[in-house]
């Protein structure tokens, strides 16, 4: 019967040392997979650190010659407006001569269409 018990008192153990394993490979396997999370995350976060500053890089390029067209429509329009009150002063004068010559000067003349009632 010692055989016997101690047979059973061996596959206990064997059965305990089986059970010990299975319990520290699900506790390298649970560690494993945080490992992974953490690395996973990492590489997220360096992934969409990377992608925001091409993004800032290519909003601030953008923006930046935005900026540079608005400068040049400003540019643009300051020069035909120069042009425009450089145009006025010089043809105000005669344009003025002209309206006070056509309404001053005023020829009386009976109009064609006018009959005389006798």
């Amino acid at each position: 019967m010692t055989s016997q018990s101690q047979g059973i008192h061996q596959l206990l153990q064997a059965e305990k040392r089986a059970k010990d394993k299975l319990e520290e490979a699900k506790k390298r396997k649970a560690k494993r997979l945080r490992q992974a999370k953490e690395e996973a995350m990492a590489e997220i976060d360096q992934y969409r650190m990377q992608r925001d500053q091409e993004f800032r890089q290519k909003h601030a390029k953008i923006m930046g010659s935005q900026s540079n067209i608005s400068e040049e429509i400003e540019a643009q329009t300051l020069e035909k407006i120069k042009e425009l009150n450089g145009s006025y002063n010089k043809s105000m004068e005669s344009v003025i001569n002209q309206l006070l010559s056509i309404v001053c000067d005023v020829k009386p003349e009976i109009h064609a269409n006018y009959r005389i009632a006798n």
